[in-house]
């Protein structure tokens, strides 16, 4: 049994013991940054995304992200109360109601909705769709090394991962 520090994560460092991790989170992070959809929407989808599944590591991760590209603090707060907060353009709504009805069960089963499908195609083309489902899985392909290995909030992965 393996105890954990509070100063290292649980697991040793996932990019040695799966090499191929590094080709993988490099794809998707050309595919999520393509242009297509501005890097501030995908920051704000991916912060929503680490709150959603209650996880302090990508929440830091994708707030410092939001910090350092300059946006506002009252942006970045108000990400969890997205739906009532004045600071959204409607294509990041749209944006980040796709990453709420992936991420959360609906008791009628269908998570994103004909009519959700339809808001965001108002604001993005094909392509930049495309780009957003890339973007909700770049964050989604993490999720489990950020809950089963629980990294430390705001150390970079070179600092903290076991070896």
């Amino acid at each position: 049994m393996t105890t954990t520090t509070t100063d290292q994560s649980r697991l040793p460092n996932p990019a040695k013991l799966v090499p191929e991790l590094g080709e993988v989170g490099k794809a998707l992070f050309r595919a999520a940054g393509n242009g297509s959809v501005p890097q501030t929407t995908i920051s704000l989808v991916q912060l929503r995304a680490g709150q959603l599944v209650a996880n302090t590591y990508l929440t830091v991760l994708h707030t410092g992200n939001l910090r350092k590209a300059g946006e506002p603090e009252e942006r970045i707060t108000a990400v969890a109360s997205w739906r009532d907060a004045p600071y959204f353009t409607g294509a990041e709504r749209a944006a980040l109601a796709l990453v709420e009805a992936v991420l959360t069960s609906n008791a009628t089963g269908q998570r994103v909705s004909d009519e959700l499908y339809a808001e965001a195609s108002a604001h993005y083309d094909d392509r930049a769709l495309a780009t957003l489902c890339m973007a909700i899985g770049q964050v989604c392909f993490f999720i489990p090394l950020a809950l089963i290995g629980r990294p430390l909030p705001g150390v970079s992965p070179a600092e903290q991962w076991r070896d």
